[in-house]
């Protein structure tokens, strides 16, 4: 299908944060306390190390697993047998829906919402947050992908683009910038925004349990979970006082936390 240099995504990755720190900085919706530096420090090497953790162990899997499907024709769109741009933007759809429901399993579960919490519990959120998940989040939900990719029958190609794609948009939709109302009243008709996150990372639970979508906000409105505030400025971030305790934010802390029992009393 085409090539991509391996250290596109990364590149991209950066300069989208690196972007996004700087107009945070001039235009930031919300007034943290002094410590931007600090949390985004802990929050960015936390997720290299999950980047690294998981190319080391799930890359040569994905290849293979992908690889694999496609000797053997196994998946929904080996089965439909449809051209190359149809079957790219179909095996998107399909799997922006898969991440969708993930998503809200990771809110359902109490084994898996303890990890995903320390995504939640970030009550600074800003761009550096997208890439704020417990390490073994990313383990178990990078080995879940391992059936499903199969199953969908999307080739590496197809994940790539999708990655490519939903990178920058979870990176700007998890920033703390004052996006004007009505631009994001626009983006929202397709992607997910910063105003409909926001509302996400609510620390009110009907509020932190809406908003599931990733990429395509399609999938909030179509399963009864797309979720608004008039007022998105007094949204409190996080998950509330327990939370919010200095000794969470650093990045042994988010590692401990979800060992923490009494922290998981919803």
């Amino acid at each position: 299908m085409f090539e991509i240099d391996p250290m596109f995504k990364p590149i991209l990755v950066a300069v989208v944060l690196a972007t996004l720190w700087v107009i945070e900085a001039i235009a930031p919706m919300f007034r943290f306390k002094d410590g931007r530096l600090t949390h985004d420090t802990s929050n960015i090497a936390l997720g290299v190390i999950n980047a690294i953790l998981a190319g080391l162990i799930f890359s040569g899997l994905v290849l293979g697993v992908t690889a694999w499907a496609a000797e053997q024709q196994f998946g929904l769109l080996h089965w439909l047998e449809l051209g190359s741009p149809i079957e790219l933007i179909i095996g998107l759809l399909v799997f922006d829906c898969w991440q969708y429901w993930w998503h809200r399993i990771n809110h359902v579960i109490p084994f898996l919402w303890r990890f995903h919490a320390v995504h939640h519990s970030d009550a600074a959120m800003d761009a550096s947050s997208a890439v704020r998940f417990h390490t073994v989040e990313i383990l178990y939900s990078s080995a879940i992908r391992l059936l499903i990719l199969p199953l969908i029958g999307l080739s590496i190609e197809h994940l790539l683009v999708y990655e490519l794609i939903l990178l920058p948009i979870i990176l700007f939709h998890h920033s703390n910038i004052a996006i004007p109302a009505e631009l994001d009243k626009v983006l929202r008709i397709f992607i997910v925004t910063p105003r409909i996150h926001w509302v996400h990372h609510s620390h009110i639970q009907q509020e932190t349990d809406s908003n599931y979508s990733s990429l395509l906000s399609v999938w909030d409105r179509l399963f009864g979970s797309f979720r608004l505030r008039d007022d998105p400025q007094n949204i409190r971030l996080g998950l509330g006082d327990k939370f919010d305790q200095t000794q969470w934010n650093s990045l042994l802390g988010a590692l401990k936390q979800p060992f923490n029992a009494t922290l998981y009393k919803r």
